[in-house]
């Protein structure tokens, strides 16, 4: 079992070798952030994220996973605009977001597929 490394803002990092075990195997509903250091939306959106991870523990997991240095996943995924949010519930996409969205629509967003 790999290492979970979670941030100081709360968002747990995902890589192509830890991919499968904590988001497809995941016990709770997982909303990947597929971001880039070089795109501006996709900072943005983070810390957004960050705040909403704290709002939404225990119900969804938010993870972050950074395509240029974990080309497999977002190529597995099709990701070809970052940021891209995916959310993943018993190892299947069940929902998906393309670009920086405001608070409120994300909070929405997650608010729907949170476990209750």
């Amino acid at each position: 079992m790999s290492e979970k490394i979670q941030t100081a803002d709360g968002v747990l990092t995902v890589t192509d070798d830890t991919f499968a075990e904590l988001v497809l195997r995941a016990e709770r509903p997982v909303l990947l952030d597929v971001w880039a250091e070089w795109c501006p939306p996709c900072k943005a959106i983070s810390r957004t994220l960050a705040e909403l991870s704290a709002e939404f523990a225990g119900r969804i997991t938010v993870a972050a996973l950074d395509a240029d240095a974990n080309p497999a996943t977002a190529r597995a995924y099709r990701v070809l605009s970052m940021p891209t949010l995916l959310v993943f519930r018993g190892g299947e996409v069940v929902a998906s977001s393309v670009g920086a969205r405001p608070k409120a629509a994300l909070r929405e967003f997650l608010e729907r597929h949170a476990t209750a």
